[in-house]
């Protein structure tokens, strides 16, 4: 009777676990090159994301080296292996959980904001300083200035309120923003 491919796999299989459970590195680490591409293919279909099945393929190994002299069929090393992948699949899977979408309004309502206090003093004088220059403008200037940037107004909801046709109402607000440019430019410098 001659012995197959699979047989000799087996047998050198089985001589590589009982020197691994006697101490032999290199007997693990020709274990590790044999069985390394199963275990990742165990882990990626499982995980379904790469790097979490390379993490796992290492762990596995991990395990499996402090766990070897446990094996008391050395021959079935492959399915001891392949039940230590599947088990720790489930539990990395169960530990991360669902992978859920998050919507673009949550991560803008959490991000952090990269505002510096020397920023945020900065705008505060130029908040002040645009205020000081609509103090100084004149009433129609300002009521336009407020009307299209405070309120939010359009131009069309403007020339009804100011009873002025669309073109002037673009003429005044041009004209409105000039002037402030003039008041806030001397406390810019």
């Amino acid at each position: 009777m001659t012995t197959t491919t699979t047989d000799n796999d087996r047998i050198r299989v089985a001589e590589l676990v009982r020197a691994a459970q006697a101490g032999d590195r290199e007997a693990f680490g020709e274990l590790f090159e044999r069985f390394e591409r199963h275990v990742f293919a165990v882990a990626l279909r499982r995980l379904g994301d790469y790097t979490e099945a390379q993490e796992l393929c290492q762990d596995v190994f991990i395990q499996a080296l402090q766990k070897i002299e446990q094996l008391r069929q050395p021959e079935c090393f492959g399915g001891w292996l392949r039940s230590i992948t599947h088990r720790m699949a489930i539990n990395r899977a169960v530990r991360r959980g669902p992978d859920v979408p998050t919507a673009p309004e949550l991560l803008e309502a959490t991000c952090v904001e990269g505002a510096t206090p020397l920023a945020n003093l900065l705008a505060s004088e130029r908040k002040t300083q645009v205020h000081e220059g609509l103090a100084r403008l004149r009433e129609l200037d300002r009521e336009t200035l407020v009307a299209f940037y405070v309120k939010g107004q359009s131009l069309m909801e403007m020339s009804d309120d100011f009873d002025a046709p669309l073109g002037t109402i673009k003429r005044r607000l041009h004209v409105a923003r000039k002037r402030l440019a003039k008041e806030v430019e001397p406390l810019a410098v």
